[in-house]
């Protein structure tokens, strides 16, 4: 199917399409490629032996988002920078070791760089004003530009897996950032430590499960369901009946988030909570040495709340056609979540991820926060560090509420309207005070599941 792509393009069969896909083993970009400059947007050459741009690739004057995953790159072509329509560049696991100045493009939106071997970044990335989202997770940077200051669009970043002995002040200050994910840095070891040493779980055998049906998958693994089969205290197969539960195995060292390891000790270390998914054990033996979770599997009442943000949307899910909440439905879902991300910054945990991706909810509104691969460990002996960090996972709940009242019915809105005390009221209080541009004046989290609760 690939091989018959390229075909298409060199008998001119995709004239005029916005969309290209190539994955064949190139060294080059085809020719032909030009031949759509009338009309490309998207061109994806993921999974190829590419390691360097032609000149010629300023022809592509509609080009939007670029994708180069698993190549040879070493550095980041220059003639990107000189892309006018450019806001969407992604170079995830390749060789990368240097970043130009030159390379980025004047509109930039949204660059990924996971995986790679940056250790440094350019001070042009501070002026990059458009900046919303930046992916740095898997390289060896230690520090950020301080121009990034300016970068007031910024709302995800990601810099776990990198060598960080701390962050920088600045970041605080920035008016939009709401998911951050650092786990894995020298400058959060220590609190890992700290707070994994507190929780310990058990663990289940590969040759206890019984793999059924995949479930879903994200950035950092695939769940499947499975069979966990009756044994014995020593692990042992034996006669019995076997139970659902749900797997979570990992695909590789790296993800767009983080480490599986640092995923794996915040799953571990939040503990029980009515609106966390259930952890049940580490996952054991796996014959290629994967490493994985089992979870309890969740009633199929619970569907996800939305779709992951789009090429488009960049920071904001998607929901199906339709979705629709009474008032009272979307104050459940957001108290629940609000009640679960009280719980883990009381245990000095950070989500990093608070998305309606993450979330679970059934048609009454209860709702499961799932997915820990963005979480991120901090010092509650750091009270002014530790509530800056707070603030920051509140604009990402103030982001949650905006969403759920965007799709609370018209009657809602009609029942909720000069009523002060209504569930609709008090979420649109709450999502102006929580997407606050000063941090400082955001509630934390037991103020807010508080207010939710009424």
């Amino acid at each position: 199917m690939l091989v018959d792509t390229l075909t298409q393009l060199r008998t001119g069969q995709l004239a005029g399409t916005q969309r290209l896909s190539l994955s064949a083993g190139l060294t080059r970009i085809p020719d032909e490629v030009y031949d759509l400059a009338g009309s490309l947007e998207i061109l994806d050459l993921s999974n190829n032996a590419l390691s360097d741009l032609p000149h010629d690739l300023t022809r592509l004057t509609r080009l939007r988002v670029i994708f180069l995953s698993n190549n040879a790159f070493e550095h980041v072509p220059e003639v990107l920078g000189a892309l006018p329509s450019l806001t969407m560049v992604g170079f995830k696991a390749n060789r990368i070791r240097h970043l130009p100045a030159a390379s980025l493009p004047p509109h930039l939106r949204w660059l990924i760089l996971t995986d790679n071997e940056l250790d440094t970044l350019p001070d042009a990335l501070g002026h990059c004003g458009d900046m919303q989202k930046l992916m740095l997770a898997g390289n060896r940077l230690s520090a950020l530009p301080d121009s990034m200051a300016a970068c007031h669009k910024l709302e995800p970043l990601r810099i776990a897996a990198n060598r960080f002995p701390s962050l920088p002040d600045w970041l605080f200050s920035l008016p939009r950032l709401s998911w951050l994910a650092y786990a894995g840095n020298p400058c959060c070891q220590m609190d890992e430590a700290a707070v994994a040493a507190q929780a310990r779980v058990g663990a289940i055998s590969w040759n206890q499960l019984a793999l059924k049906q995949v479930l879903g998958q994200g950035a950092s693994g695939v769940i499947h369901q499975a069979d966990l089969l009756a044994s014995n205290d020593c692990g042992a197969i034996t006669p019995g009946p076997s139970r659902d539960v749900a797997v979570k195995i990992y695909k590789g060292a790296v993800t767009s988030d983080g480490s599986p390891e640092s995923e794996m000790a915040a799953c571990v270390a939040a503990g029980a909570h009515p609106h966390l998914i259930p952890l049940e054990a580490t996952l054991a033996d796996h014959p290629a040495g994967t490493p994985g979770l089992v979870m309890s599997l969740i009633d199929p009442g619970f569907t996800d709340l939305a779709g992951p943000p789009s090429l488009a949307s960049c920071t904001r899910d998607v929901y199906a056609p339709g979705t629709v909440f009474t008032a009272e439905t979307a104050r459940r879902i957001a108290e629940g979540i609000a009640s679960a991300a009280a719980h883990l910054h009381a245990l000095g945990i950070m989500h990093g991820d608070l998305y309606g991706h993450n979330i679970l909810r059934d048609a009454n509104g209860n709702s499961l926060l799932g997915d820990f691969g963005a979480a991120s460990f901090y010092a509650l002996s750091d009270p002014q560090r530790a509530m800056a960090l707070q603030r920051l996972e509140v604009r990402a709940f103030g982001c949650l509420l905006e969403e759920l009242i965007a799709h609370v019915d018209q009657a809602g809105f009609a029942q909720g309207g000069d009523d002060a005390s209504s569930p609709l009221a008090r979420m649109i209080v709450l999502r102006d005070a929580c997407l606050s541009p000063v941090a400082a004046s955001r509630p934390l989290f037991p103020e807010i599941a508080a207010a939710l609760a009424g």
